[in-house]
């Protein structure tokens, strides 16, 4: 479907997403997908993100073939020894994930930020797009304890 297509055309992305579950929500088709992200740089952390994919029936009914919506949803938790690659510190952090909700304008981004105060990763979900913006987000931090990247 138009999906595999648009993973397949977004497939430099920093990490793999491994979808782990589906949801039919109506009739037309619409679904949740929900993916397991770990994280490139941290071993030891995983992302599930969960966001809304049309079916063909809606795309027939709305018109707009080549675009899903922005929303989506995360949560990042610690699932295993924790271990740091180079993670960039700065405060707009770093992509750790992507992949295209539309043929070549829309993504969904996943970008790792580090706030040294309280030694937290934190995990923003949120849609880029070429000329309009999206304040539609989600957001999910880890804490590291007793352990520094």
């Amino acid at each position: 479907m138009l999906r595999n297509a648009l993973v397949l055309a977004f497939a430099a992305t920093a990490a793999q997403a491994e979808q782990v579950g589906e949801v039919g929500v109506d009739w037309l088709g619409n679904d949740i997908v929900i993916e397991a992200v770990a994280d490139p740089d941290v071993q030891g952390i995983t992302c599930h993100i969960a966001y809304f994919e049309r079916g063909l029936i809606d795309r027939l009914q709305q018109g707009n073939w080549f675009e899903d919506p922005s929303n989506s949803s995360i949560a990042c938790r610690q699932m295993g020894p924790l271990s740091f690659g180079d993670i960039d510190r700065d405060a707009d952090g770093e992509e750790v994930f992507r992949t295209g909700r539309s043929i070549i304008l829309k993504s969904l981004v996943i970008r790792r930020i580090y706030d040294p105060t309280s030694n937290t990763l934190i995990y923003l979900a949120h849609a880029r797009e070429l000329q309009k913006g999206s304040a539609k987000m989600s957001i999910s931090t880890v804490p590291l304890g007793d352990v520094r990247p």
